[in-house]
């Protein structure tokens, strides 16, 4: 299984930017999908998920201005990132499971993209 992310890049705060992570070898309308973010000398942290039954997922810092969705023909989950902040700065991850647990934990996760460096300058 593999997974692509990206649509990174450097953007001004209030910004906004859509990732893009691309499956091949699965098809994401049987997959949970989710997204995580890693800034330097920090854990990974949960975003934003997609369940196979289209219900989604929001971590409290980005509820209201992250919108997470998914192409089922395009094989495509996004992340659309709204009113960006300095905060977002962070290397971002999609990853897929067929497992059932908690969508915000990175443990449930067993296939990773390799990231995209989103920026967000003040």
């Amino acid at each position: 299984v593999q997974l692509q992310a990206f649509g990174g890049g450097l953007v001004q705060a209030g910004g906004s930017l859509r990732l893009s992570c691309v499956a091949s070898e699965i098809r994401v309308s049987n997959y949970n999908m989710g997204w995580f973010r890693q800034a330097p000398g920090q854990e990974r942290e949960f975003v934003a998920a997609s369940r196979w039954d289209t219900s989604t997922y929001y971590s409290d810092s980005v509820k209201g201005r992250f919108t997470c969705s998914r192409s089922n023909l395009k094989n495509t989950v996004y992340l659309q990132m709204n009113s960006l902040k300095p905060d977002d700065t962070a290397v971002y991850y999609c990853a897929a499971t067929s497992r059932m647990g908690s969508p915000n934990s990175p443990n449930e996760y067993n296939c990773w993209g390799q990231g995209t460096q989103v920026t967000v300058s003040s």
